[in-house]
């Protein structure tokens, strides 16, 4: 049984969420799901487990099943079902299968992350002030509690004041929630710091029977289920003995950055970077043949490696590369991002297969889930160490590639040197 199980729904938010445990200390292992989901062998002995399922896109009743199958097929002590920071994806399904898979009277929903500048109050949800419908991010709804509307479960408030009073007032509030619930509800919490963050927890695990800290089981009169993204990791406590997790990295050198996401501030970040540092595949050619485009992508990346030891890889570095990707997309029923994610994850293996960088760094969840597929990586561990806020590393801890340092950032987080700080880092 594992001491904690993370829920992800993508590659990037199961590593930022992972970290918030692996660093105060905790063994965490980050672990690709496929399709065929695996059983753990008899012999497995893990502290965190972040799983990260993949189905951010897909259909709500399959990230459903997905979540669920999880739950169930890693038996933990303490589930944290991670959702996006800005609410992409299936947030309510699959919370709602989280909650009915793992038992709990009670979900805290706190995705704020005040350190990358995601805050809740009065139930509204803003990315550094602005509100989320607004913010750009393909989201439509910025209250939170509208956007868990659709939950098969009751949907209360925990407002800001309640919270800034401390953990045994949030203690309270829940206790009174869950007591007037004859079936278990979901409550949207307010947060706009740390501290509030460290109250939710805290209030929560008092309500759940005791801190995790004092060797307590999480199992007292609510079974809670903690729903958020990486600021509210870094305050929950994880019951049991911390079980170390030390993969040791390899001394190679070389770094190769992949950047699949085109989050207006990663491209941002992208034109910091030296032009002579960058291979750019061609975005419409990625779309109509990825393999081909993945390949002479490699030749290129090889020959930079060998030449400066460090190499970027991408296929847009302004929305002309997007546009120009879509409008081929459109003429031949392909999806755009799949295939240029195709072709990224192809250039990167050749380079590595040829080159074999001692570090990468992957930014943008399903390119950075897609690379480390093509590097058959299943598992990474957290080393507790990060570049910035939502920047973790880790090292591939099995398959060819092990011992491979690994940054993963977001699309959506870091400042406009983020990326050139990862590659002098690593």
């Amino acid at each position: 049984m594992e001491n904690a199980l993370v829920v992800a729904d993508d590659l990037t938010g199961a590593m930022d969420t992972g970290h918030g445990f692996a660093a105060r200390g905790r063994g965490v292992r980050v672990r690709l799901q496929s399709e065929r989901q695996d059983a753990p062998g008899p012999a497995t002995t893990r502290d965190v487990l972040a799983v990260d399922t993949g189905n951010r896109d897909a259909a709500p009743a399959v990230a459903a099943e997905a979540v669920t199958r999880t739950v169930e097929t890693y038996p933990a002590r303490r589930v944290y079902k991670k959702v996006d920071s800005t609410l992409r994806g299936n947030v309510t399904s699959e919370v709602d299968a989280a909650v009915a898979a793992a038992g709990a009277d009670l979900a805290v929903v706190a995705p704020a992350f005040p350190a990358t500048g995601r805050t809740t109050e009065d139930g509204r949800h803003s990315v550094e002030g602005t509100p989320l419908a607004e913010a750009g991010y393909g989201v439509d709804e910025s209250d939170l509690r509208a956007a868990l509307a659709g939950s098969r479960y009751r949907v209360e408030h925990l407002p800001l004041a309640t919270v800034a009073d401390g953990a045994e007032a949030v203690r309270g509030a829940l206790a009174g929630l869950a007591g007037a619930a004859d079936r278990p509800v979901l409550v949207a919490c307010d947060a706009t710091t740390d501290d509030h963050l460290r109250a939710i927890a805290e209030g929560a695990e008092a309500l759940a029977g005791g801190s995790a800290s004092s060797g307590a089981e999480a199992n007292g009169d609510s079974e809670i289920l903690f729903v958020g993204s990486g600021g509210l990791a870094k305050h929950v406590t994880v019951p049991g003995e911390a079980v170390p997790t030390t993969v040791q990295p390899a001394s190679r050198p070389g770094t190769l950055a992949v950047v699949g996401s085109t989050n207006e501030r990663t491209l941002t970040q992208l034109a910091a970077v030296s032009d002579d540092l960058v291979v750019e595949l061609d975005p419409a050619a990625a779309v109509r043949d990825p393999g081909e485009t993945g390949r002479r992508g490699a030749v290129r990346l090889d020959r930079l490696l060998d030449r400066r030891d460090r190499a970027v890889v991408t296929a847009a570095t302004d929305e002309g590369d997007v546009e120009a990707a879509e409008r081929v997309a459109g003429e031949t029923g392909a999806t755009a991002g799949e295939r240029v994610g195709t072709a990224l994850a192809a250039a990167a293996g050749g380079a590595t297969a040829g080159s074999r960088p001692g570090s990468l760094v992957l930014t943008g969840g399903a390119v950075a889930r897609a690379v480390l597929a093509r590097l058959e990586a299943p598992e990474l561990a957290l080393t507790g160490r990060a570049i910035a806020d939502g920047v973790p590393e880790s090292v591939v801890a099995s398959g060819p590639a092990r011992g491979t340092r690994v940054v993963t950032k977001a699309g959506g987080f870091g400042d406009e040197r983020t990326i050139l700080n990862c590659l002098d880092a690593l």
